[in-house]
């Protein structure tokens, strides 16, 4: 069960990494803010995180 929990830990420092050293500081915000969301089940954090997310991705694209 710790080697489960390691896994995903590293995972998700890693995809962390990833979305900063692509999309910044705002996309770190942005990722918190949808994880939070849907963690809190609030739909307005959550949608302002999915909505900042999405202006990232088509910014990039």
């Amino acid at each position: 069960m710790p080697l489960i929990a390691l896994v995903i830990a590293a995972l998700a420092v890693g995809f962390e990494a990833l979305v900063q050293w692509k999309w910044g500081a705002m996309g770190i915000v942005a990722f918190v803010a949808l994880t939070v969301g849907i963690k809190a089940k609030n739909v307005a954090i959550g949608g302002i995180g999915a909505v900042i997310l999405v202006m990232l991705l088509a910014q990039s694209g």
